[in-house]
């Protein structure tokens, strides 16, 4: 299949199941992600469509703003909506996954604002091969070898990866023949980067059999290896796990039972939901926590406070993780729960913190049932210094509680990729 049949078929899927009125695109300037602009723009034109683009600036490279001017030209060429998104702040610690948490974020505020039905990416198989490479040599398991997802919900926004089956030279081809221009980023040739490394690389295996077509074989096997043990992990924490006021906790009689595999895969997953980070904790770690807990020892780790009673292991909020939490009353707080107001409640004064130390305001939370951690950590609405409810506590108007994390919604995200 050429790239503008390859793309139209995943279009075509997708709008099979709704209308696809206004798509929006990432366009870096590089090859892969103009030929994907050139495409879409064809499709949209053909189905009656909207396509917008945007371009993140890191403002890591004195060129990205060059680059950024480059696209909006093109787009404007072409009679393309165009938006250059700037990251303001730049964290300390890995850049990289920040600046690419960051990316996501950005794109994702756009294509919530602009309202668009999904944003397209421009990754590709060549992307697909080196991303199953880099993660092989980092030791990764089944998930880390799967497939990238082709299309997926994240941060309230659909994304779709049209061009993954698609070489990284057939893109080039279709920019050529059009006479479209393309930046070559600098960084493609630093061999500081684990990926330039990788593609490097990719040349010497090819001539032992490890070519694309084969890594990317391997991958999509991965990701049918993953359905399975996901499958399977589902099916035990339907039998073994519950979660009562947002902690995960499994029953040891039958999660101790499990095979190794299924138990580090829930309690991965039980550690991303509580903290509501995308990541799976490194299996080094995740292995020495499990040990040290089973053995009656707390640990923390990824925000999260993890501990064994006599009967079950409990995965709940790390305290300080959720210290300097804040969202008005009737926003999502640390992004599982949602906390009212009064009717009565003076606009612009009330806040939702973590309860914490506002636990001595609470006379009866013993009663409630749940650990004195669980309710250090739990919602609770504030009027500055003056604790106005904690529900899970027991304080205040229960009613004002509306979203809590629950079971069933755990057990949804063992299933989602």
């Amino acid at each position: 299949m050429t790239p503008d049949t390859v793309l139209a078929d995943a279009l075509h899927r997708v709008r099979a199941g709704g209308p696809v009125l206004r798509l929006g695109v990432a366009v870096s300037g590089g090859g892969d992600s103009m030929a994907l602009l050139l495409l879409a723009q064809d499709w949209c034109r053909e189905n009656g469509a909207e396509l917008l683009a945007a371009t993140v600036d890191h403002k890591l490279r004195a060129a990205a703003a060059g680059e950024a001017k480059f696209v909006q030209e093109a787009c404007t060429s072409l009679a393309v909506p165009h938006e250059t998104l700037t990251w303001q702040t730049q964290p300390e610690g890995n850049l990289q996954d920040a600046a690419r948490r960051a990316r996501y974020d950005l794109l994702a505020e756009w294509g919530l604002r602009q309202k668009l039905d999904a944003v397209l990416l421009g990754h590709t198989a060549d992307d697909q091969a080196e991303t199953f490479v880099m993660r092989l040599a980092r030791g990764s398991g089944v998930d880390g070898l799967a497939a990238m997802r082709t299309d997926w919900r994240d941060r309230d926004v659909r994304w779709l990866r049209p061009l993954l089956p698609v070489d990284r030279a057939s893109l080039r081809h279709v920019l050529t023949a059009r006479g479209q221009r393309w930046v070559d980023d600098p960084s493609n040739e630093d061999t500081q980067f684990d990926r330039v490394r990788v593609r490097q690389a990719m040349q010497q295996l090819s001539q032992i059999g490890l070519d694309r077509t084969r890594l990317t074989d391997t991958a999509a096997r991965m990701s049918l290896a993953r359905d399975a043990l996901s499958w399977i992990a589902h099916d035990a924490a339907r039998r073994f796990a519950k979660v009562h006021g947002g902690d995960v906790q499994f029953a040891l009689a039958g999660f101790g039972d499990l095979p190794t595999e299924t138990r580090h895969r829930l309690l991965a997953q039980a550690i991303n939901y509580v903290s509501s980070t995308p990541y799976r904790p490194r299996y080094g770690a995740l292995r020495a926590l499990e040990g040290d807990v089973l053995s009656g020892r707390t640990r923390t780790l990824q925000g999260c406070l993890i501990s064994r009673d006599d009967d079950r292991l409990v995965i709940g909020r790390e305290p300080r993780a959720v210290a300097t939490l804040e969202a008005e009353p009737g926003a999502c707080w640390d992004k599982r729960w949602v906390l009212g107001a009064p009717d009565h409640a003076k606009a612009g004064r009330l806040q939702v913190k973590a309860l914490a130390e506002g636990i001595q305001h609470c006379e009866n939370w013993r009663a409630t049932g749940y650990a004195r951690n669980t309710l250090l950590t739990a919602p609770a609405l504030w009027d500055g210094d003056q604790l106005i409810a904690a529900p899970l506590a027991g304080f205040g108007e229960m009613s004002l509680l509306s979203r809590a994390p629950n079971t069933e919604e755990f057990l949804s995200t063992i299933l989602s990729h």
